[in-house]
């Protein structure tokens, strides 16, 4: 069958597959083909191929038995991919286990299955696991070129924002200054650093700025990236007046931080507010504490109100673009 393929040396063969599964980029239905020193791997989607990998036409052979979880099971599990991890949201035990033997058993590649075993909880926002297949509950994520070493028993990660991570990080503008108020590992400040910005990183969760630093390192921007782990409002003083651009990705009780982050705000500078409420009043709540925190010291002009996400019945994950200019 004439599909597109990656090609590269064979020796480099086995972390390339692994870098284009992270992307869900390989065609699974497909043989991978090794020739003449080259190994040539089949991808579903060659625009979006990372940078500096090459993608050639060939001829591949169809997989004889390609097996899915649902070929196993009879019907589609739902699931998600966090790096080598494979992530269920079961309320049956039985049913939960019983999905993570076809996932191990079937052609999806994953170190670790695990299920959710609470809700989110306490100031540093993890949750429990129990881990099915495998050990390890750590892992890196690859996401718009960038890599996120992290534990998910030990911090906050959702790969379900990676859309609008891309979304803010595209607006950043190479120099500006960037203050990113709960940063967790990094998704926000890491990119907006390869955007040029020079960053200021915070999170109550010690092992988040850990692996902030760690990831920092990993994309090559620790240059650019000044990292504290606690509070926000406890470095404020030393930052009073200096962002261009906040982060406020923290959607339950960003509005206690609203004073902080007028308080950072530079002469102009645009606020990223994160937001959960009613699908009725999406966004006035949100825009009715911002103009009580920043107005009349700031023009507030609101330049997007956009819908991230369902999050429960009836409410949405929501974010507001907001300018904020000093009169």
């Amino acid at each position: 069958m004439h599909a597109p393929c990656v090609r590269v040396p064979t020796e480099e063969g086995e972390a390339t597959r692994r870098r284009l599964a992270d992307a869900d980029l390989v065609d699974e239905s497909l043989d991978i083909v090794v020739e003449d020193g080259a190994l040539y791997i089949p991808v579903t989607g060659p625009d979006a191929v990372p940078d500096g990998l090459r993608v050639v036409e060939r001829d591949v052979p169809e997989r004889e038995t390609p097996t899915s979880p649902a070929d196993l099971l009879g019907f589609e599990p739902s699931y998600e991919r966090l790096g080598d991890i494979v992530i269920l949201d079961e309320d049956d035990p039985a049913r939960a286990a019983r999905i993570a033997d076809a996932i191990a058993e079937s052609n999806v590649r994953a170190e670790t299955v695990v299920n959710r075993a609470s809700k989110v909880k306490g100031e540093t926002r993890v949750r429990d696991w129990d881990v099915l297949v495998g050990e390890s509950t750590e892992t890196v994520h690859r996401e718009y070129g960038c890599e996120f070493a992290l534990d998910i028993a030990e911090v906050y990660f959702s790969p379900r924002l990676a859309t609008e991570r891309h979304r803010v990080v595209q607006q950043v503008a190479d120099g500006e200054r960037a203050v990113d108020m709960f940063a967790g590992v990094g998704p926000y400040a890491i990119p907006m650093a390869r955007a040029g910005a020079e960053v200021v990183a915070t999170d109550i969760n010690d092992r988040a700025i850990d692996y902030l630093r760690e990831n920092a390192e990993r994309n090559d921007v620790a240059d650019r990236i000044t990292a504290y782990a606690g509070d926000v409002r406890e470095i404020a003083d030393d930052y009073t007046g200096w962002a261009e651009r906040l982060v406020m990705n923290l959607p339950h009780t960003a509005q206690e931080f609203l004073d902080t982050a007028v308080a950072l705000a530079g002469e102009e500078c645009v606020l990223h507010y994160y937001d959960i409420q009613h699908e009725d009043e999406r966004y006035a709540p949100g825009e009715a504490a911002i103009r009580d925190a920043a107005e009349p010291a700031y023009d507030v002009t609101i330049e997007t109100r956009h819908t991230v996400r369902s999050y429960a019945p009836h409410e949405y994950n929501v974010c507001l673009d907001v300018r904020l200019t000093r009169n």
